[in-house]
């Protein structure tokens, strides 16, 4: 058996061309993965739509309604950062149903990668930062909600904190959020987080390395989650335009190995989504995003999961 993936052709819809949100990257992911041998196409799963009330588990149902409906306001919009439309409304769901999917699958396999989400800024009755719905937040609770999980970690790399998935746990002692971001970056309002660790600008791969070690292995001896929720952001790159860390390529794919091998090797299950990622060149920004289900390949077949 190989690494459980999953794709949905749905996770690219048209945006404006001078939108900086990188959108043809999830179908580029997706090329690329066959293209270099790390994965072919039978390997992937493809999700369907969550039921509504999957999403309103976490988000206010008025909320969920006016944004698949199209009539959230103009002022909400202009926090998510992304125009409305029926085909991206559609994509929203089919994403979050795609990281639901992903957590399903990682209980059975051991180990499972979306080929997107990571939507940590979206809060209850509001989305932000080019998040709408929060994906690992929903996963958690259908999981819940369906008896497959009691206790969830949710290890978020991402450069910036994940200050919605911060605020919908913050009294859940049944989910323990982990957030390793860049200090003096978006968010400017931090949430709190069970653990939060703000890294200085400018860090770099050993540094950043040598912090996750000192934080993973007690977290998940101490927690004993059911399943670990990992957010691989790729934006601590040194040439991402919103990350101002400096991790390199080598560093973000030791970074990964680091977190799946820790988990794996404990026998905690994990379920990776991709996170964020900003570049002009959106072939190294794709490699970038490659490189967590390369090192997932790579620890799947070693522990024989």
């Amino acid at each position: 058996m190989d690494l459980p993936l999953v794709y949905h052709p749905d996770y690219v819809v048209p945006l404006p061309d001078t939108h900086r949100f990188p959108m043809p990257k999830f179908q580029l992911l997706y090329e690329l993965l066959i293209a270099d041998g790390v994965a072919y196409p039978e390997q992937f799963q493809i999700p369907e739509r969550p039921p509504q009330a999957w999403i309103e588990l976490v988000h206010v149902p008025e909320y969920v309604q006016a944004y698949c409906t199209g009539t959230l306001d103009a002022k909400a919009q202009r926090r998510i950062g992304l125009p409305w439309s029926p085909a991206l409304a559609n994509r929203t769901c089919v994403a979050v149903g795609g990281t639901v999917l992903t957590a399903k699958l990682a209980l059975e396999c051991g180990l499972a990668c979306n080929t997107a989400g990571g939507t940590h800024h979206a809060f209850p009755s509001y989305g932000s930062g080019f998040c709408i719905f929060n994906d690992l937040a929903i996963a958690t609770r259908v999981l819940q909600e369906l008896n497959l999980v009691r206790k969830v970690l949710i290890v978020d790399l991402d450069v910036h904190q994940g200050d919605g998935t911060a605020f919908i746990f913050q009294n859940d002692p049944s989910v323990f959020t982990f957030s390793m971001h860049c200090e003096i970056n978006f968010p400017g309002t931090k949430q709190k987080s069970d653990l939060d660790v703000p890294l200085p600008e400018g860090m770099e791969d050993d540094e950043y390395l040598q912090t996750l070690a000192q934080y993973l292995p007690d977290l998940l001896s101490r927690i004993q989650p059911d399943l670990v929720l990992y957010d691989a952001g790729v934006d601590p790159h040194i040439g991402d335009r919103l990350g101002k860390l400096a991790l390199t390529n080598t560093g973000l794919f030791r970074r990964d190995m680091q977190v799946l091998s820790t988990c794996v090797a404990a026998g905690y299950p994990v379920a990776c989504v991709i996170g964020g990622g900003y570049a002009e060149d959106m072939e190294s920004l794709v490699y970038r995003h490659s490189l967590v289900h390369r090192a997932a390949s790579e620890v799947f077949h070693q522990y024989r999961l």
